[in-house]
């Protein structure tokens, strides 16, 4: 099989890309940046140097291509307008359902986020829940699984959907930060701790992935990618102290004084191009749930997570100790 994995320079996609390499599948990785899949091309990747709003360079990484992954995404960053998440989440994602079209490509698996749900008022959430995006990502990311979706509809091409929760693991920085201030003793839960909280391993997502790929059944449909279970927050900050040697955080900040601070932060910072210190979605983190059922991934795809919490988060806090982050 020949598959193109598209943002194959960041962590999910480069380890997508490593596991389909590994089983002897021909690679084509697509990225803004080529030497940032330097790795992949050493273990025998084709690397395609581009962005996805490029007609002309989807029109070259879709070539002879059985399967798409379509992983780049534009995350949270601040300075950028609004108008460049919806080029990169809906309009990128446009040009290359048309190029694969125009390529002939059997499956196209495009990866959307959990956060399309938004906050999750009778958890747990599935796939039939409706969508209630709370910023601009999440917006665009929905209107980019509702475009991808409409391909499978009108029967231009078998598309399928992914959701995943949370995405951590070895490789990932997006937990580092909490990581060290639990460890430092300076962590704060802002609120209760109650809300629930559902993440997926980085192994478990991409054998999502490649079901949605592979299975019949996955066309024209979308499934939610998460662990076995979901937690608390107060028992996701336990687990990683323990695994820390440390003791859990122990103190609760009102939410309201917090959440106006990460209001006035954005509000100062954002129109400067300068990272606020803190977010209103950091808060919102504390206080939205977020947890699924995965029963129609574990019922249609054959999906079955294999590393529970605790040993993930017990994998990831290795990898930083070894990389000499913590």
């Amino acid at each position: 099989m020949k598959a193109l994995v598209t943002g194959a320079g960041g962590f999910t996609g480069r380890a997508l890309a490593l596991r389909l390499l590994e089983r002897g599948d021909e690679v084509v990785a697509l990225a803004r940046d080529a030497s940032s899949c330097s790795d992949l091309a050493d273990r025998g990747a084709a690397v395609v140097a581009g962005d996805i709003r490029d007609s002309s360079a989807a029109d070259r990484a879709v070539v002879g291509v059985g399967v798409v992954y379509h992983i780049a995404a534009l995350f949270r960053r601040a300075g950028f307008p609004d108008s460049e998440y919806r080029e990169v989440n809906v309009e990128g994602t446009r040009t290359l359902l048309d190029a694969s079209i125009r390529a002939g490509v059997g499956r196209f698996v495009h990866c959307s986020t959990i956060g399309v749900c938004g906050d999750i008022t009778s958890p747990p959430a599935d796939e039939e829940t409706p969508y209630n995006p709370g910023d601009i990502y999440q917006v665009t990311k929905m209107e980019g699984e509702k475009l991808a979706l409409s391909y499978a509809r009108e029967g231009r091409l078998p598309v399928s959907v992914a959701r995943p929760a949370s995405i951590y693991g070895p490789g990932d920085l997006r937990l580092l930060k909490m990581f060290r201030m639990i460890k430092k003793g300076t962590f704060f839960v802002v609120g209760s701790g109650r809300p629930g909280f559902h993440v997926v391993y980085i192994d478990d997502l991409v054998d999502g992935f490649v079901l949605c790929a592979e299975k019949d059944g996955a066309v024209g449909e979308v499934f939610i990618l998460a662990g076995s279970e979901y937690v608390e927050l107060n028992e996701l900050f336990r687990i990683v102290a323990e695994t820390l040697g440390v003791k859990p955080p122990w103190l609760h900040l009102p939410v309201l004084p917090v959440q106006m601070l990460g209001t006035l932060a954005e509000r100062i910072c954002i129109p400067l191009g300068i990272e606020p210190p803190i977010y209103r979605r950091r808060v919102d983190f504390f206080t939205k749930s977020r947890a699924f059922s995965i029963d129609k991934a574990r019922r249609t795809l054959g999906y079955s997570p294999r590393v529970d919490l605790r040993t993930g988060i017990s994998r990831t806090a290795e990898w930083y100790r070894r990389e000499k982050l913590l």
